[in-house]
């Protein structure tokens, strides 16, 4: 069977982006061979673009897929594919950033990514990476300057063909576009908790973007400005020690549900000009998730996602500290806790 064409967004670096992603993070993550068995699968299916990151683990796997699907034939390009990967916050330093990326770019076996992102507007002590529990006093302020001029160097060089932010609300993309030559290009926002390193412990989700927490104000302002909003977990991470069945077990949701039999979240964000990043390692469950673009959501339905209650997954407070850069959950999410 022929696998699905999934449509594409123009970034402002002028790159194209499939608006669904592969998300390749999980706790625990499966064996080596095995994820490179998923990520082939994913190929297969029609997913062009795939999420990593420094942090998940999955970087090598990745890149070992990659290099098998060339030599399988499923791809005749590196080019065919749209690699995203992220700066951890340890390395969320002027000096750190370009080795960084490197060390990313060598275990992935490619020459350059397509998008490259700051996973979180926090910078830790290098030594908390190698630190068995985390303590909030790692946590020291954002140089969103010099961080963004080493991102914007890494374009330059042509390591990353577009960069990013993850997790930055109103008023710290306001302050980076203050600071910066090249703008962001996507907006993605994740977030993470870190209770232990070197196993870091996910308890919270990625543009938190679901139908449970809407994002209105953040989405129009990122379009405003030409940034494209992608959004991790759309379903909110149902089923997950860290997330929110809050999508999956509203009424709403299940009545549009189950009178259409589609997957109408991952939809409803098609529809509001976003992109998703779709995480399922079942083969079936990830063609199922390709299946979204040959129908609409009516009107009605989609004033009724507007009734549903409006909170975040997480709030990250264990970023917040008396003595540290955000003194309240309010400084942390730009007032929108």
């Amino acid at each position: 069977m022929e696998a699905k064409k999934i449509p594409e967004t123009i970034l402002n670096s002028g790159q194209k982006m499939p608006l669904i992603g592969m998300g390749t993070a999980a706790i625990p993550l499966p064996p080596f061979e095995t994820l490179i068995t998923i990520f082939i699968d994913a190929i297969e299916a029609g997913y062009r673009h795939f999420d990593t990151a420094a942090l998940y683990g999955s970087e090598e796997p990745l890149g070992q897929a990659v290099a098998k699907a060339l030599q399988l034939g499923l791809i005749k390009s590196r080019e065919e594919l749209f690699i995203t990967s992220k700066l951890w916050c340890t390395k969320a330093h002027h000096d750190l950033v370009l080795p960084a990326l490197k060390t990313t770019l060598q275990k992935l076996g490619l020459e350059y990514v397509d998008l490259y992102l700051v996973h979180w507007p926090v910078r830790l002590k290098p030594e908390a990476e190698a630190a068995a529990e985390f303590r909030k006093d790692y946590v020291i302020p954002f140089d969103i300057k010099g961080t963004w001029e080493a991102m914007e160097e890494c374009q330059r060089m042509g390591l990353a063909k577009s960069i990013g932010v993850s997790n930055f609300g109103i008023k710290k993309i306001t302050n980076l576009l203050e600071n910066s030559t090249i703008p962001p290009a996507v907006n993605q926002d994740f977030v993470i908790i870190v209770t232990h390193y070197p196993t870091v412990m996910m308890s919270c989700t990625k543009v938190e973007m679901n139908l449970a927490w809407q994002q209105g104000k953040l989405r129009e302002f990122c379009k405003q400005k030409g940034i494209h909003v992608s959004a991790w977990s759309p379903l909110g991470a149902y089923k997950t020690t860290w997330g929110s069945n809050a999508v999956m077990e509203s009424p709403i949701l299940k009545e549009i549900a189950s009178a259409r039999h589609n997957r109408v979240a991952l939809r409803w964000i098609y529809e509001k000009g976003a992109s998703a990043i779709v995480k399922s390692f079942n083969k079936e469950r990830m063609k199922q998730n390709l299946d979204i673009f040959d129908w609409e959501l009516s009107q009605e339905e989609t004033m009724k996602f507007t009734q549903i209650p409006q909170r975040r997954v997480c709030t990250a407070e264990d970023y917040v500290s008396e003595d540290g850069p955000y003194k309240s959950l309010e400084e942390l999410w730009d007032g929108d806790p």
